[in-house]
């Protein structure tokens, strides 16, 4: 339930260093802004029947343009997901948890009749060699991929229950899921691909590529574009961030990816340096007008702080936490959690960043009987002054 859970020349040079930004950017502890609750997208996601919780929220703009209004229709993502039906602020028996879901919305304002959720069944089974029965996937970050005629590529993790309790489940590796250009759900002709963006470090700590995407493409709306998507990892308990990128075209071809070991970009995955630390399994990197990159996640993974770094490159280096906000809901009941901050560019407004955050609960079938609506994604605005 809990989601644990980046001309032959020109390409030469960009293996070896990290792309410079202009002088006048190089402020990585500075920000001025103010944040506050999006109430408008808190309340799309208040509902009493089908879809009404859910982990994650990834968002993916359908025509591939990341940045403020220019998304015509997005594809949302959620984990484990609440479907069934609340009556007078209690669960009924068709209440269920699939394992992942989807929605689609229209534009990008926070209006119910644009929006449909699919949450039916379980979206995506595993079914790659990998798998073994049993085996479920959540969803991590994707994005539209110009260079392989628009199909859509996202990150999915394999994970195996092995306990009743709250974390009793493992992530045992992961794969890319593609969905054919102009594919709706339920995403019927999708294929699913084995990777290697998993790597287990010992019975406890492993690293995971997939937890955030930044396109950094010209078709994508990136402003200093360098060709690349960056896709970013997280390593062990320390929640360290890691870095890797590939070209658009190259997505399929793990050999081609590089990852990015404190000095220069290898091929070698186990090399990966950390950037930072103390993030969370899911997050995200957005381009600021100024030339900065802003890194929003939870702070340390689970706690109650919403944090921002400021990078100088997709890969950093990145500066101190920002706290930029205090999650209200673990002082409203001290057995909810929040976690996963990120933020979802194409669905803000220009000047702002709209955040997401999820919140849960230790008791989690005892709390949710409780508060029906507790399990799903609380919005935040963060606006540049």
């Amino acid at each position: 339930m809990i989601t644990l859970l980046a001309l032959l020349i020109s390409n030469c040079c960009a293996e070896n260093r990290l792309d410079t930004v202009p002088l006048q950017s190089r402020d990585t502890v500075h920000l001025s802004y103010s944040v506050a609750p999006a109430n408008d997208w808190n309340a799309l996601f208040i509902r009493q029947s089908g879809w009404f919780g859910g982990d994650g929220i990834f968002s993916i703009p359908v025509n591939g343009v990341d940045t403020a209004g220019a998304a015509d229709s997005t594809l949302l993502l959620f984990s484990d997901t609440m479907t069934g039906t609340i009556r007078d602020g209690k669960l009924q028996s068709d209440v269920t948890m699939i394992h992942n879901s989807v929605a689609m919305l229209k534009g990008n304002e926070p209006l119910e009749k644009n929006i449909r959720f699919y949450s039916d069944a379980t979206m995506f089974e595993p079914r790659t060699p990998a798998a073994v029965k049993g085996d479920y996937y959540w969803l991590g970050d994707g994005f539209v991929n110009h260079e392989k005629g628009n199909s859509t590529y996202i990150v999915a993790y394999r994970i195996r229950n092995i306990g009743s309790e709250v974390f009793g489940f493992v992530e045992t590796g992961n794969a890319l899921i593609v969905l054919p250009p102009g594919s709706r759900p339920p995403f019927a002709n999708h294929r699913q691909l084995d990777t290697p963006l998993f790597q287990p470090l010992d019975s406890s700590q492993h690293i995971t590529f997939g937890v955030g995407i930044f396109v950094n493409t010209r078709r994508a709306g990136a402003p200093n574009p360098d060709g690349y998507v960056y896709v970013y990892g997280v390593k062990g308990l320390q929640k360290e961030v890691l870095v890797a990128r590939v070209l658009p075209a190259d997505i399929e071809d793990f050999g081609r990816w590089r990852y990015w070991n404190g000095q220069q970009w290898t091929a070698n995955i186990q090399q990966a340096a950390a950037v930072t630390a103390h993030a969370s399994n899911e997050l995200s990197v957005t381009p600021l007008k100024d030339g900065r990159y802003a890194l929003i996640f939870q702070v340390d993974g689970i706690s109650p702080v919403v944090g921002l770094r400021l990078g100088l490159s997709p890969a950093g280096p990145f500066g101190p936490v920002i706290k930029i906000w205090e999650c209200p809901e673990t002082k409203e009941n001290k057995h909810f959690l929040v976690y996963n901050a990120k933020a979802h560019p194409n669905l803000s407004k220009p000047g702002e960043l709209l955040i997401s955050y999820n919140v849960n609960a230790f008791n989690f079938l005892h709390e949710l009987a409780a508060q029906p609506q507790l399990y799903r994604p609380r919005f935040i605005r963060l606006t540049f002054k």
